[in-house]
């Protein structure tokens, strides 16, 4: 049994992760357009006829933005909490709306969802973990701090999608006027490079096959930095850093380790 994943974007700019079985499979957000969703998913030979469903992790627009086009389009039902509903502009009329609870696995088709609660700076902001046959894959983005909750889904994953959004230097260098740089640093803002190599060092399990570094600020950091951080501390671990302009390749995650 496998997972398959891939990033079709991940930045201020949108996001969207997309997880699957041969048969079926989930996008964790959807803050692309649909046509570029599309034309991602496409070139990399997946099919929108495989996803099932859509899960929301909070109502920024770079996680919603493809959201209303999607839904209506595929007529996929949109996971999401009432908390998380209630702040954005999704017409609620058009679209089939799925109440969403930390702790509560949602099961699509034989994928199993579980979303769970994390600091940020959002109304009910959550992250996610999907299963499939034993195989866990987590989403760990916009999170200010790697909390009990983040952490001990971490530990159970076989690979993970894990936020590095900004370096320390970069940001505190940067043309970022202060409120900003202290909102991104914040507990409920991002999570920097070296936060997220702490997680990775003390919390990584060791049948951890792919890491998919994720949500990297345009201005603040930059994908040599965060990889050359994180090279000599891989050892069996594949490492991606995911683009905020492309997608990455599609990874299978068997929980097998070679």
């Amino acid at each position: 049994m496998s997972l398959f994943i891939s990033s079709l974007n991940s930045g201020s700019n949108g996001n969207c992760y997309y997880v699957g079985n041969h048969q079926e499979a989930v996008l964790i957000d959807a803050g692309i357009s649909c046509r570029e969703t599309e034309r991602r998913m496409d070139r990399l030979g997946l099919s929108m006829k495989t996803v099932k469903a859509i899960f929301i992790s909070h109502e920024h627009s770079d996680h919603i933005v493809g959201v209303d086009r999607l839904a209506r389009k595929y007529k996929l039902p949109v996971y999401i909490t009432p908390g998380t509903l209630r702040n954005t502009r999704l017409s609620e009329s058009a679209i089939t709306f799925q109440p969403l609870r930390g702790y509560e696995p949602v099961l699509v088709g034989d994928l199993s969802v579980t979303a769970f609660p994390k600091q940020h700076d959002a109304a009910d902001p959550h992250s996610f973990l999907v299963s499939f046959g034993g195989i866990n894959v987590g989403v760990f983005t916009d999170i200010g701090t790697p909390c009990t909750h983040v952490i001990d889904h971490f530990k159970q994953c076989h690979a993970a999608f894990l936020e590095a959004n900004y370096d320390d230097d970069l940001l505190a260098l940067g043309r970022y006027p202060y409120f900003l740089k202290q909102r991104i640093s914040g507990d409920n803002g991002h999570l920097s490079n070296r936060q997220a190599l702490d997680l990775f060092l003390n919390h990584r399990p060791v049948h951890m096959s792919h890491l998919l570094l994720a949500h990297l600020s345009r201005d603040n950091n930059s994908p040599q930095v965060v990889a050359n951080l994180f090279a000599p501390h891989l050892a069996h671990t594949q490492l991606v850093v995911a683009s905020r302009y492309a997608e990455t390749a599609v990874y299978q995650v068997s929980g097998v380790m070679k």
